[in-house]
């Protein structure tokens, strides 16, 4: 276990992984899908919730910042013209998958139960954009996800006390950012 002031640390890293992301929008490069940055504001801010009523600590500041930064996304693609990616029929199909699943892990009153939802719905948003990078690689900035996977971690090595309601959505959070991030490095590493 680390000390718990790392967690600053990893919010510096997805702070600043947002802040390149936005640059991203306003370049014209990336193009956030609208259905999943709002399931990714959504969920984490719903984990935090019930990680602090499970007794978690500073460890739940990486999820926060898990659906501060998507929040942070959305405003400023709204203010960008042209800087959402069009959604179609199976992004809103897994938006739409992925907002039961929520609104079970609102009302399920077992804490696991509930994670393992809010986890499901957040899986559920990843998919459009994983299959639009995996088509359209150009779309996306990989910092937001490659600098996920160092927040998170670094929020894993200060728990104190090891629950699955408290240490699950960081490890789902680093296991979909390196998928993430593996897609984007792909179509780099194919080019060349």
């Amino acid at each position: 276990m680390i000390p718990e002031y790392f967690v600053f640390l990893g919010i510096a890293l997805n702070l600043t992984s947002y802040i390149i992301y936005i640059a991203s929008i306003s370049k014209d490069h990336a193009k956030p899908n609208l259905v999943s940055w709002f399931i990714w504001m959504l969920a984490p801010f719903i984990a935090v919730f019930f990680q602090l009523e499970a007794g978690a600590g500073l460890s739940v500041f990486p999820v926060f910042m898990a659906g501060f930064g998507p929040l942070l996304i959305i405003v400023a693609a709204s203010l960008i013209k042209k800087a959402f990616w069009k959604l179609n029929t199976f992004d809103i199909f897994c938006g739409v998958l992925a907002l039961l699943s929520l609104v079970i892990y609102i009302f399920t009153h077992n804490l696991a139960v509930s994670i393992f939802f809010a986890i499901l719905a957040d899986a559920l948003a990843f998919i459009p954009t994983m299959v639009k990078s995996w088509t359209f690689p150009e779309t996306e900035s990989h910092y937001a996800y490659s600098f996920s996977i160092i927040s998170n971690t670094i929020g894993l090595l200060i728990i104190k006390n090891w629950s699955f309601t408290i240490y699950s959505f960081s490890i789902y959070l680093i296991i979909a950012n390196v998928i993430m991030t593996l897609i984007l490095f792909r179509s780099k590493f194919s080019r060349s």
